[in-house]
């Protein structure tokens, strides 16, 4: 019986040191302790004759495993867009926000996982317009929005992963800095292609 007992627990120990082994080589996957980053970059023109819009779009992003399942972390974002009408006037539009965010991994070890996160961001928004032979008049307003999001990610590597978000249950409140201004409030859901969002991470 001693031998048998002995036996089965070399052959367990053998089999746990190769599954660690294997783990260790194949790296994909989340695990507690882990650090990642995601987030995206863009640019985007278009022209309608003399009308022509541009736009940038910054938003870093970056996670903490503190548990074999759940992330914490915050993130950032800055919107800048501006209108040329090409004849007399040029809007340009700056949003700056911050927020923090949480996510509940599935299956973080695995190299394909669902999860969903769920986060809450302040922002601040300043529009200017200049109307040729007037003074420039401007308006800024500030915000407040929560939103949850399921989401997926895949291991390309044992560092890169491909993230998707999709749909997106949300309420934000906007309100102009002005005194005795309303504000506005809004509640979304989105489920359709359009609400389908890909992205790169990188695991440390």
């Amino acid at each position: 019986m001693k031998k048998v007992l002995l036996t089965a627990v070399a052959v367990f120990s053998l089999t746990f040191v190769n599954a660690q082994e294997e783990k260790e080589t194949t790296g994909a996957g989340f695990s507690k302790g882990n650090v990642f980053v995601s987030g995206a970059v863009g640019f985007g023109s278009e022209t309608t004759g003399d009308d022509k819009t541009t736009g940038f779009t910054f938003s870093p992003k970056i996670g903490y495993f503190v548990s074999e399942n759940i992330a914490i972390g915050a993130r950032l974002g800055f919107d800048s867009n501006k209108n040329d009408n090409g004849v007399n006037t040029v809007t340009k539009n700056n949003e700056f926000s911050a927020g923090v965010f949480g996510r509940y991994y599935f299956t973080p070890a695995s190299q394909f996982s669902v999860f969903a996160e769920l986060g809450a961001d302040i922002n601040s928004t300043k529009t200017t317009t200049d109307v040729t032979g007037f003074p420039t008049s401007e308006s800024k307003s500030n915000g407040f929005g929560v939103a949850f999001a399921p989401g997926v990610n895949y291991f390309l590597s044992d560092n890169f992963a491909i993230e998707a978000t999709w749909g997106v249950l949300g309420y934000n409140t906007n309100k102009p800095d002005v005194a005795g201004a309303d504000s506005t409030n809004n509640f979304s859901l989105g489920l359709d292609m359009r609400s389908l969002n890909f992205g790169l991470l990188y695991k440390f």
